[in-house]
């Protein structure tokens, strides 16, 4: 029993400390105070911001929630292994295995403290140099990623999708809705590099294969960002699928150029060039929004000396198919042989030892 009450006694007090850390009691605060603001009168007067307020409102409330149960929790069956009654040992001994569980994903959860990591995501992937063996290699990502949210319960819809002329994709943007998944996904942003023996090659030789991920906050409805209609060209289109096929016979889909900086978005999977260009004009918005703010990190990192490389060459992470089989993490070193796990969307281990890696954290170099 003692071991049980020193395991237990450290749990609660690691607990206590993380949710000091996340500040917890604060965002108890803010809910309580969003719930009085969305009982008064002419809350809904302002449609756009009373919704953004409602799911601020949701996602506290249920963070703070999920930290005081899990909390409560640990602090009952402390209070229980601390009476000394044997014949509550078995009981207290699987209680405790479930809850070393839970307190593993509350640590993981408590690395995702940046300013946007609870929002949800912008995800798009773009297929490098290399024409059908790149375009193949960025629809396998894109197959992997929904897989990964699958597992997560997470909701994915895809804005827009270029399809490759012979095989793949040459892009596609999605957004994905669940909990932290920005936070989780900040760990897939760069260059990932495919080495194979090539299915589209009659003489089988080995190839490499490079798709960029780029990831945002999906933010739009939280910021202030004006855009002026002289600063944008707005094109409309045809939405194709596969081979370059016409899937409208409309020009529903649209694309919107912002000509200061060249950025160009576009979505054609909504039904109407309305939405399309709505939802065109929240991804614009949120990538000046994050263009922005790389500004001033680079900024920051040019006063203190740092060195920043986001350029295309900055590989993140490798997929050697053959002539063995192993991924690899070029920042955190962490690797596994698995790599049909991984290509199934099996990435929790690489997303962990990022979120270690960037809190300074040790990481497992290999899969144990």
């Amino acid at each position: 029993m003692d071991t049980l009450i020193n395991q237990l006694t450290q749990m609660r007090d690691e607990l206590a400390q993380m949710m000091s850390q996340l500040d917890i009691e604060a965002k108890a605060e803010e809910a309580k105070s969003l719930e009085n603001e969305a009982a008064q009168a002419n809350f809904w007067d302002d449609s756009q911001a009373a919704q953004a307020k409602m799911k601020r409102m949701s996602r506290l409330k249920a963070q703070v929630e999920k930290w005081q149960k899990v909390f409560a929790r640990v602090s009952d069956a402390l209070e229980l292994a601390e009476l000394g009654d044997t014949d509550l040992e078995e009981e207290l001994t699987t209680e405790t295995e479930s809850l070393v569980k839970i307190f593993d994903e509350m640590t993981l959860q408590a690395m995702l403290s940046g300013d946007y990591d609870a929002e949800d995501a912008i995800l798009s992937i773009h297929a490098g140099a290399g024409g059908t063996e790149a375009q193949d290699w960025a629809q396998m990502l894109e197959r992997m990623y929904l897989r990964w949210m699958e597992r997560r319960g997470f909701k994915a819809d895809i804005i827009d999708k270029t399809y490759g002329e012979e095989a793949g994709i040459k892009s596609v943007t999605m957004t994905v809705k669940g909990d932290f998944a920005y936070g989780y996904l900040q760990s897939e942003q760069g260059v990932h590099r495919l080495v194979r023996i090539s299915p589209y090659d009659s003489n089988a030789r080995r190839h490499t294969s490079f798709a960029k991920v780029e990831l945002y906050p999906d933010i739009a409805d939280n910021i202030e960002i004006e855009v002026a209609q002289n600063e944008i060209r707005v094109d409309v289109f045809r939405s194709s699928g596969p081979g370059g096929q016409s899937v409208n016979t409309t020009d529903s889909a649209v694309r919107i150029t912002h000509i200061p900086t060249g950025m160009v978005v576009q979505s054609q999977n909504q039904k109407s060039q309305l939405q399309n260009k709505e939802q065109a004009m929240k991804v614009l918005k949120t990538r000046l929004f994050e263009l922005e703010r790389q500004k001033q990190q680079e900024e920051i990192s040019a006063l203190k000396g740092e060195n920043v490389d986001a350029g295309w060459g900055n590989q993140i992470r490798s997929y050697v198919l053959h002539p063995y089989q192993m991924v690899k993490d070029l920042r955190t070193r962490y690797e596994t042989g698995n790599t049909a796990g991984v290509l199934d969307g099996d990435l929790d281990a690489f997303m962990e030892s990022y979120l270690r890696y960037k809190i300074g954290d040790n990481v497992p170099t290999e899969e144990s």
